[in-house]
């Protein structure tokens, strides 16, 4: 009985300080903060959110480092056994296929609330004016790895290209290996928030997430999503049903 009050206890106070931080965050953010479907835990997700939000200048950058500084760099669950095991879990023919093709047939949607929706072949996105950075990528597993990434801003497709309508508010991605997560339009137009199509000076590896893989350098690594294929956005929060993340017990936000 008493560790059971205890632990109301401690919910009760997660639960008012997660409540007083959206309630000190501006109008527009408290509109915006995630969803706690109803679990007392996600009360901590909406208390990092809104204190991130509020304390952190919006477009923060993250550290980077020098070329020499770049380590070796794991990849995790994933290997060339996505494309050969016909049992893999996680094997998508449409991606094998697209893989054999050496991804000339590969081609990305962007569509939901633009003025302007898109198919992007990888050509298409290397002909825009391409970024590189060397950032620290923070694994949810404890270990971290230095790598340079090259891609084109996620912001400079949505904002310039495709043209955001005024109600969009979250960018949900869709990926070859069945994940889907997503992000807000804060993250989504950071300018080291990209559509990375190279690593280390070379192209992506298999692995790592080829043809194209989101960096998103504010948050850990699992919201660096691989094999993407279809960007939406909404002005409603697309939880991804039973292949989104949240309902698998990974926070929404996972800011650092």
């Amino acid at each position: 009985m008493k560790g059971r009050r205890l632990l109301t206890r401690r919910n009760l106070l997660l639960t008012g300080a997660a409540a007083a931080g959206g309630l000190l965050l501006p109008g527009w953010w408290r509109r915006n903060m995630p969803p706690t479907y109803g679990h007392i835990l996600r009360m901590g997700d909406n208390l990092t959110y809104a204190a991130h939000r509020l304390l952190l200048p919006g477009q923060s950058m993250a550290r980077e480092y020098n070329p020499g500084d770049i380590t070796a760099f794991p990849a995790i669950f994933l290997d060339d056994r996505f494309l050969t095991d016909p049992s893999h879990p996680m094997r998508s023919e449409a991606y094998r296929r697209s893989h054999a093709t050496g991804f000339a047939d590969w081609r990305l949607k962007v569509e939901g609330l633009v003025a302007r929706p898109k198919t992007y072949s990888l050509a298409d996105l290397k002909r825009f004016p391409a970024r590189t950075q060397v950032t620290r990528h923070t694994c949810e597993e404890g270990w971290s790895a230095i790598g340079e990434w090259t891609g084109v801003q996620l912001g400079r497709v949505l904002e310039v290209d495709a043209g955001l309508l005024p109600e969009a508010r979250f960018v949900t991605f869709h990926c070859n290996d069945n994940y889907v997560d997503s992000i807000d339009l804060l993250d989504a137009l950071h300018p080291q928030t990209l559509l990375a199509y190279g690593m280390n000076g070379g192209d992506l590896s298999v692995p790592h997430g080829a043809p194209v893989r989101l960096r998103v350098e504010t948050q850990m690594g699992y919201k660096s999503m691989k094999y993407i294929e279809r960007v939406v956005v909404t002005s409603e929060l697309d939880d991804g049903g039973k292949d989104g993340n949240i309902q698998n017990g990974w926070s929404w936000y996972a800011g650092i």
